[in-house]
């Protein structure tokens, strides 16, 4: 499996600037990425196995498009 391709978003001076506000106020560092994820869209119904199983397994998961 190859990492996911995430691409950093190109800001504007007005979207920088907020995205430097939200780094002040959350004290740590924030990265922007383009809209498009690598993530797999699901239902609610996987999306609640995933969790039962990041439960039983003290794991986080994430599941990624195919």
């Amino acid at each position: 499996m190859t990492a996911p391709e995430l691409r950093p978003a190109t800001l504007d001076d007005t979207a920088l600037g907020d995205v430097r506000r939200l780094e002040d106020q959350l004290g740590t560092p924030v990265v922007a990425y383009e809209a498009e994820s690598p993530f797999a869209a699901l239902s609610s119904e996987q999306l609640a196995e995933i969790q039962r199983v990041e439960s039983t397994l003290g794991v986080r998961l994430l599941a990624y498009r195919g």
